[in-house]
């Protein structure tokens, strides 16, 4: 593989991209409009500078020992000050060449991979697939970065299904390196290989599913409990301060619910929980997070990208 398309310029899908130009590749991202384009630009920006600062301060203290994210250098161990101005160059060339686009045509393009990274909603992803169809190249391999639906959701949408797969990534992909592959029940082999080889090469752990399951394996295990915090809230049993610091506090992780939540971005926590047919009611737990969700995001406050969500940050 060598040309990526990445459909979506989200924060997983910006992330996405920036990424895979990181270590070397061709990428466009695709985007509905210029507007969207407009939205996709200060995420890259954002990624543009955490490489950097990231890699010039491993620069400053490497005879102290350095250590790196692994998405950035697996082995930072053993870095020289020359391996690291390599790292940097490929952080200028990646800022530079990505290439955005709202053409389906140029998108295409000898295109070996487009990996859709839209919002968590079945029927904008049905529509997309349905108008990318048209222009994929016989050797194209789609893949879906959904957090919570399955391949075979989407497959008949397609005229090849058998090329088509999920490949998910963790938030922050650049420090929480896995990528779960998951195919359908049709999806050939060599495609299912070749999108794995593909995480390896930008630096990511391969994680094979061997069969479907909504949420995949991190996502099941992931949402139950961001629902968790979300329900407490909604029950109005505590602040997001107070439960997400209950959790760091008792269980030694870095990050409670609601500051996951922030880095996950408020609009895709809206998307998964409007799937429930129970957050039409709004005397639901679920309606009332809706609603939280709502607000949040209606004051522009949809996460960590934007400035403030549950928490302020420094832009």
């Amino acid at each position: 593989m060598k040309n990526i398309t990445v459909a979506g310029g989200g924060v997983l899908g910006s992330q996405i991209a920036f990424q895979t130009a990181f270590c070397g590749f061709n990428v466009k991202i695709w985007l509905r409009s210029e507007e969207s384009i407009g939205r996709t630009k200060p995420k890259l920006d954002r990624l543009y500078n955490i490489y950097k600062h990231t890699l010039n301060e491993a620069k400053k203290s490497l005879g102290s020992g350095v250590s790196l994210p692994r998405g950035l250098a697996p082995d930072s161990g053993s870095l020289t000050e020359s391996d690291i101005d390599k790292l940097l160059e490929a952080t200028e060339k990646a800022y530079k060449e990505i290439v955005l686009t709202t053409s389906f045509e140029e998108a295409c393009k000898d295109t070996d991979l487009i990996i859709e990274s839209m919002a968590e909603n079945p029927e904008a992803k049905t529509i997309f697939y349905k108008a990318l169809d048209p222009y994929l190249e016989e050797k194209t391999i789609v893949a879906t970065n959904s957090s919570s639906m399955i391949p075979s959701q989407f497959r008949d949408c397609l005229s090849r299904p058998e090329k088509y797969l999920a490949i998910h990534f963790a938030n922050n992909i650049w420090i929480s390196n896995t990528a779960e592959i998951m195919g359908h029940d049709g999806t050939d082999r060599d495609a299912y290989e070749a999108v794995a080889k593909f995480a390896s090469d930008i630096k990511m752990i391969p994680l094979r599913l061997t069969k479907e399951q909504p949420g995949y394996i991190l996502n099941s295990m992931l949402i139950p409990f961001l629902n968790a915090g979300q329900m407490l809230l909604a029950k109005e049993v505590a602040d997001p301060a107070t439960i997400d610091l209950t959790w760091r506090m008792g269980t030694g992780s870095p990050y409670g619910p609601f500051q996951i939540l922030d880095i996950i971005g408020l609009n895709t926590a809206l998307n998964v929980v409007s799937n429930d047919p129970l957050s039409k009611d709004p005397n639901t737990v679920q309606g009332k997070i809706k609603a939280i969700l709502e607000k949040y995001i209606s004051e522009g406050k949809t996460g960590i990208n934007a400035g403030e969500g549950f928490y302020k940050y420094n832009k």
